[in-house]
């Protein structure tokens, strides 16, 4: 009897049937689908399913254990990332095999086996009764136009805030055009004293002219009087009359050429202030 013999022998030797699945299970993980006969088929679908509760498990004894059989690190690494999502809740039942025809040499009977994806259960929809979807209906309608007012408000209440902003900028330009203004008609004032201060400083050179002529002219006056003093002395008396007169006759004839000197001074001031006059009156017109 043949107990505990399962699997095909497939006229091969162990180290070659099983260096030929290990091949044919990291390409099946690679490619999610391959083409073989029906009997090698049937044999890979035992490899393929011990492989994925491997993966399930997800220990690392697990990993060390498809590491051992699968020929790609990259393969595992997919398989040991993807197989608690697709294969979560089911147990068994992870490969699909689709009969194609047969081989055109030897007419030998070939299949595809691949990969399944388990695909969630869809929930179910419950029919409700239609006076129930009515008033349902009514409410939902009154709370996206409750929902819908709220936005509009909020949104209003942004534009007004706008504004007021809006205005209080357009205060402050007010405000600093008001001062540049002010500063302007500040400037005009300033610059106008200025030029009205020009004329008196003209003026007063006019008046320093005249003040200057009558200084030249009160010093001929002052050197006539100095002259004339000695001239207008007190008369001395009956007694002393021979030793004055002898006196004033050498004062006298000491003065002679300081008197002569005044003389021509006074006709050169008097000329000068012939020469002025003319002056003074054009001045004055």
């Amino acid at each position: 009897m043949r107990h505990r013999k399962t699997g095909l022998k497939l006229n091969r030797t162990t180290s070659h049937r099983n260096a030929m699945f290990r091949n044919m299970v990291t390409s099946l993980f690679k490619y999610e689908r391959i083409r073989t006969t029906g009997a090698k088929a049937k044999e890979l679908r035992r490899w393929a399913d011990h492989l994925i509760t491997l993966a399930k498990r997800g220990d690392l004894h697990a990993r060390r254990q498809a590491l051992s059989i699968i020929r790609e690190k990259t393969v595992v690494y997919k398989l040991f990332e993807e197989a608690g999502e697709k294969y979560g809740k089911v147990s068994g039942g992870y490969t699909r095999i689709v009969k194609i025809g047969r081989r055109p040499g030897d007419a030998a009977p070939v299949s595809l086996i691949e990969l399944i994806t388990v695909e969630k259960p869809k929930k179910k929809k419950v029919k409700k009764p239609k006076g129930a979807v009515k008033k349902q209906s009514v409410d939902d309608k009154a709370a996206a136009s409750e929902k819908e007012e709220k936005p509009a408000k909020a949104q209003k209440k942004a534009a007004v805030k706008k504004e007021a902003g809006t205005k209080k900028e357009e205060k402050p330009e007010k405000e600093s055009k008001k001062t540049d203004a002010k500063k302007a008609v500040a400037e005009k004032k300033e610059s106008e004293p200025k030029a009205t201060k020009k004329k008196p400083a003209e003026k007063k050179t006019k008046t320093d002219k005249k003040e200057e002529k009558p200084e030249k002219e009160k010093k001929p006056a002052a050197e006539k009087k100095a002259v004339e003093k000695p001239v207008t002395a007190k008369k001395p008396t009956t007694k002393k009359k021979a030793a004055e007169k002898k006196e004033t006759k050498s004062t006298e004839k000491k003065k002679k050429p300081a008197a002569t000197k005044a003389k021509t001074i006074e006709k050169k001031d008097k000329a000068e202030t012939k020469k002025e006059k003319p002056k003074d009156t054009k001045e004055k017109k």
